[in-house]
């Protein structure tokens, strides 16, 4: 063990993911097993905590109970989205006084708690914050180790072949649809769109699908009675990775809605978000956004347009649209996630250890070793490929064409 690693920070921040309260558990159970004389703290509301010096201690009692963590969804130690490099939002929010530097003021105060070890669970935002944070302290020399874990339900970290709690989220949007769906009966030509979380990437979109179709592998319908599989299926699948013709699609879709009497859609929250800005700006209408410079989505309302715009082509007597973002994110993570949040874990802590930062994952770009990948080349944004297999298949199952690549920005 590095003899120079007394104690321990930790903090999540960014959305909620199927494995936050995983990770923090695993995290304390590993330096308990392997290096029980270090001290931890978790700052409370992530890096607003940290700015602002507010930690709670994990007790022994905390440390003997750890793994009750990975029992539940959220965050115990909470939660936000701030970026310590956008200086104007930190001092608007009261975490930093006028002309102080966030990156310092966080610095200082891990100096003041007497920390070693920084460990930040978070998406690609929270991360990149870690980066620049971890930039500013070696650059500072203040002999700091950063150490993330990669979670994002939308699965679209570079180098980052699995995002922690992806599998999880998607799992349970299939889960969520397989109730939503039933109201279907509850009117006749109805549109439902269910909306899945996801901003730059159609991951999430595509494997809630495949994994809600696969639930529908286990049921029994009842034709005769009207109870039928084609009236629950997904008949449509669009992500923002994937350009389509409307006019086609509407076509197409108005026959499936002939045929069943409703038509289920999946998509993605930033499908088609840039053609849907462009057209609310012209309209005169301001889209805000986020501290870190993102559209935001619930003011965009995808999968409004979405309804809006099928709706009136298919025809449909109703259109009901359905978000399984929040009941997905907040889950306790499966058993495949929990094998994962635990190997990452426990390679976090020994990195950790070890003194090498960087964000835990699966390297894509060194066969899928799981590894302390370097903070310069996290990124967010990774696009999916809608031309793997699965994908494919996918789309061939529904009578849906493939669509147009479209390149996607970072």
């Amino acid at each position: 063990m590095d003899k120079r690693v007394k104690k321990v920070g930790i903090l999540t921040a960014g959305g909620l993911a199927p494995c936050l309260s995983s990770a923090v558990g695993y995290l304390i159970d590993e330096y308990t097993k392997t290096a029980p004389e270090v001290e931890i703290i978790g700052y409370v509301n992530g890096y607003m905590g940290l700015l602002k010096g507010q930690s709670v201690a994990v007790t022994p009692e905390v440390r003997r109970h750890a793994l009750y963590l990975t029992e539940h969804g959220g965050s115990p130690i909470g939660n936000s989205r701030v970026k310590l490099t956008n200086v104007k939002d930190c001092v608007k929010r009261g975490l930093v006084a006028e002309g102080q530097d966030p990156q310092k003021v966080a610095a200082d105060q891990l100096v003041k708690d007497g920390v070693d070890v920084l460990h930040t669970i978070g998406g690609d935002d929270t991360n990149t914050a870690a980066a620049d944070l971890a930039a500013y302290l070696a650059k500072h020399g203040y002999g700091l180790t950063v150490v993330g874990l990669p979670k994002t339900i939308d699965n679209d970290v570079y180098p980052i072949r699995q995002s922690l709690g992806a599998w999880t989220a998607a799992e349970e949007g299939a889960a969520f649809f397989a109730n939503v769906v039933k109201e279907n009966t509850a009117n006749p030509r109805m549109l439902i769109v269910h909306e899945v979380m996801g901003r730059n990437c159609g991951w999430l979109t595509a494997a809630t699908a495949v994994a809600y179709r696969k639930r529908m592998d286990g049921l029994h319908y009842l034709p005769a009675f009207g109870l039928t599989r084609e009236r629950e299926e997904v008949h449509a699948v669009y992500v923002p990775e994937m350009a389509f013709d409307v006019h086609a699609e509407a076509a197409r879709l108005r026959g499936v809605m002939d045929r069943n009497d409703c038509v289920n859609i999946f998509v993605s929250e930033g499908a088609c978000v840039e053609a849907i800005i462009a057209e609310l700006e012209a309209k005169g209408e301001a889209v805000p956004r986020d501290a870190f410079g993102h559209p935001r989505l619930d003011k965009v309302n995808v999968g409004g347009w979405f309804a809006k715009q099928f709706g009136e082509m298919l025809g449909a007597e109703k259109t009901m649209v359905q978000k399984s973002g929040y009941f997905s994110r907040a889950a306790a993570p499966i058993d495949q996630d929990k094998e994962l949040i635990q190997a990452c874990a426990r390679k976090a802590v020994e990195c950790a250890l070890a003194g090498v930062g960087g964000v835990v994952g699966e390297d894509e770009d060194r066969g899928g070793e799981l590894r302390a990948c370097e903070f310069p080349r996290i990124k967010g944004g990774k696009p999916f490929d809608i031309g793997v297999a699965w994908f494919r298949g996918l789309l061939e199952a529904i009578g849906q064409p493939a669509g147009v690549k479209v390149a996607v920005k970072h």
